[in-house]
């Protein structure tokens, strides 16, 4: 089981189908990565979204250089994915996604499982905040990228849980 987990959701006035698509494209991950971390897809692509599949990225986080490399354990267009770290700077990192059709739009919810090293003191001074910092900067940008008004999307604030 995971030490903490983030839950964030935010409403989109788009088809299920077409808000999927937006999230099922590895390179959209650059555009809604904050740039003070230097986010890269290292994969060439295409990339081919499917169970199984390995994506690699490269990024800074507080100057040090971070490789990452995660799976995709679940595929379930248009309703679901999940990736998972299987290199990275986390002991567990599990992100899913979730897309429900919700008052004449799509509801996306990111629900990640994740454990650091170095337990709450390091959680509480770095990683809590970086992460609410990466996620706000992720709300604030999808609308953008998917051609609609900051008004016309709802959301709720980041919640990050100790368990």
């Amino acid at each position: 089981m995971s030490r903490f987990s983030l839950t964030t959701q935010q409403w989109f006035p788009l088809p299920r189908a077409e808000v999927f698509a937006f999230f099922a494209d590895a390179f959209q991950l650059e555009g809604i990565t904050p740039p003070w971390l230097k986010f890269q897809v290292t994969t060439p692509p295409p990339i081919e979204m499917r169970a199984g599949c390995l994506i690699n990225y490269r990024l800074k986080l507080r100057g040090i250089p971070i490789r990452w490399r995660t799976k995709i354990t679940a595929w379930e267009p248009p309703f679901r994915f999940e990736d998972s770290q299987i290199l990275g700077p986390y002991r567990l990192w599990q992100h899913e996604h979730l897309f429900e059709d919700r008052d004449a739009g799509t509801l996306m919810t990111d629900r990640v499982r994740y454990d650091l090293f170095g337990g709450k003191l390091v959680h509480g001074l770095f990683v809590r905040p970086d992460l609410r910092r990466i996620f706000e900067y992720r709300q604030q940008q999808i609308p953008k990228l998917l051609g609609l008004g900051d008004e016309a999307c709802c959301c709720r604030p980041v919640q990050i849980e100790a368990h």
